[in-house]
């Protein structure tokens, strides 16, 4: 079954026929929050392969945010049963689940959202250099305008726009290319309400790379043993041409504040500038 047809099943059947089990299931252990076009797909099929781990229904949930007016109950129905919880820790001694919505971070009104329900949880946050994330986020639309026509567009919205107006501003940056790397200014919003020692941030680039030495530093994260996952091939990969090299140099110029705040805030540098 497609993710697409998986969605439309959890949504319209499982809401109104599936909710009873509610009581019977478990909510995640584990929320990985963001960020858009960073390989929080390839984090949600790597995860279940640990024998400790069970995955949701399908990843993109969005409960705590888009999906919220759908209840408690919904939510729940896409997590496993508290008997699946039961067989897995009598096997391998711990259990988690985990909810993947890249989506999570940017809404202002989701830390308080998932706290008031899931305190203790453990989030993830995987970030891509900014200059990167945008361009490939842009070959997921149509690509009627040019990138270079989107962005111009988008820095003069954003010199007028009301970032005090969360849902203004989240309806922007929702769609944006360039407000969705403002990573320092998500993340504060989530410092207010969780401790940093709850929260992993990743590189995008050295999961890539890296990707068995990068799991098991979230195993330990969870506090599970190590595990060579045996598929670590990337999910919903596109390919397109390279950014031109002006483009390129004035949107390192234009992240730049922003990443050096970043870098302040979560005291390690990632050379995004080079």
């Amino acid at each position: 079954m497609s993710n697409f047809l998986s969605k439309i099943k959890h949504v319209i059947v499982k809401r109104h026929v599936y909710g009873w089990s509610s009581p019977f299931r478990v909510l995640p252990d584990l929320i990985v929050i963001g960020v858009v076009r960073s390989g929080t797909t390839s984090l949600y099929h790597y995860l279940s392969q640990h024998p400790s781990i069970i995955k949701s229904a399908y990843d993109e949930l969005g409960y705590f945010d888009s999906n919220y007016d759908l209840g408690l109950n919904w939510y729940k129905s896409l997590f496993p049963t508290i008997f699946e919880k039961k067989k897995v820790e009598e096997k391998n001694g711990k259990f988690i689940t985990y909810d993947v919505t890249p989506f999570y971070i940017y809404n202002e009104k989701t830390p308080q959202r998932i706290h008031q329900i899931l305190p203790n949880s453990k989030l993830i946050v995987i970030l891509r250099n900014p200059v990167d994330r945008s361009y490939s986020n842009y070959f997921l639309g149509n690509q009627e305008k040019k990138f270079e026509e989107i962005i111009a567009n988008e820095k003069k919205i954003l010199n007028k726009i009301d970032k005090n107006n969360i849902d203004e501003y989240y309806d922007f940056v929702h769609t944006s290319m360039l407000a969705r790397g403002f990573y320092a200014e998500q993340l504060e919003n989530w410092y207010k309400i969780f401790s940093k020692d709850q929260i992993l941030i990743i590189q995008s680039e050295e999961f890539a790379t890296e990707t068995n030495k990068i799991m098991n530093n979230i195993f330990d994260f969870l506090e599970l043993p190590h595990y060579d996952i045996p598929d670590n091939s990337k999910k919903n990969k596109i390919h397109y041409e390279p950014m031109k090299k002006e483009t390129r140099r004035e949107l390192i110029e234009y992240f730049r504040p922003y990443n050096e705040k970043l870098y302040s805030m979560i005291n390690r540098n990632f050379d995004w500038e080079k």
